[in-house]
């Protein structure tokens, strides 16, 4: 177990009983500290650090595995389960995928979320959200010089989401990761599409480095209008995309339809 993972799990002080593994475990999930996917450390590091003996520590995991918030892999350990997948349930997604309204809807709702994540994020991020969104911001100026689209796009994704984590708020926190999640899925767009199109990359940077400039200078107002400028900029950007890919749908069928009559 890393230095690292080591401080996510404190001493079990009290009566060191299984519920208290259990509620320290749920509120590392809750807080967005353990994120799905990420591996618990073994059984026998786990309990040591807990301060716990091993049979309690079972106790709990097996618990926290029935609430549906851990996932034991055969020979691989114990994982986080895919909680925020869960959010909006298969039928929806595919409901939503098949009706366009659901795009604007979805923009109008991010916007409103965005905004108000920024202006909490300027208000109550800590230095260590600050040394991360740094870290981050960095990250997205070296995919962006090197041209490598793919790692862009993550980076703007894992920027947003560190955002989220300084609002310090768990429902604006979770309801944003659920949004992300259906993002890069491609339920609403292909951001490739939207993003591909010529300058859009510059934009992109130079309004993911204001909402970040903002926050960094603990100015709510310009973090919530930046951060909404953005939103509004994907819109028109996915608007454009949509029409575009229209017209050509368009102009392909008219030019069939002259083979058709020429032939």
């Amino acid at each position: 177990m890393t230095e690292d993972q080591s401080d996510l799990y404190a001493r079990i002080s009290h009566s060191r009983t299984a519920d208290e593994v259990v509620q320290q475990i749920e509120l590392l999930i809750l807080e967005g500290v353990l994120r799905d996917g990420d591996r618990l450390p073994g059984e026998r590091d786990l309990s040591k650090r807990l301060d716990v003996s091993r049979p309690i520590l079972r106790e709990a995991l097996k618990e926290l595995e029935g609430r549906g918030l851990l996932e034991s892999r055969h020979g691989g350990g114990t994982f986080v389960a895919d909680v925020v997948g869960q959010i909006f349930s298969k039928p929806l997604i595919e409901l939503i995928s098949r009706h366009h309204k659901a795009t604007q809807d979805y923009l109008e709702y991010r916007r409103e979320l965005e905004g108000l994540t920024a202006e909490l994020a300027a208000t109550r991020a800590t230095d260590f959200d600050r040394d991360l969104l740094t870290r981050v911001i960095e990250r997205m100026r070296d995919a962006h010089r090197s041209g490598n689209f793919d790692d862009e796009l993550e980076a703007d994704v894992e920027l947003h989401n560190a955002i989220g984590e300084s609002a310090h708020n768990i429902i604006l926190l979770h309801t944003l990761r659920a949004c992300y999640r259906l993002l890069t899925q491609g339920i609403f767009f292909h951001r490739s599409s939207v993003f591909g199109a010529p300058g859009a990359r510059d934009r992109l940077l130079s309004q993911h480095e204001a909402i970040y400039a903002a926050i960094m200078a603990r100015d709510p107002a310009a973090a919530k209008a930046a951060a909404q400028s953005h939103i509004d900029f994907v819109a028109a950007a996915a608007r454009d995309a949509e029409r575009s890919g229209e017209w050509a749908r368009i102009a392909r069928l008219r030019l069939k339809q002259r083979d058709r009559i020429g032939s």
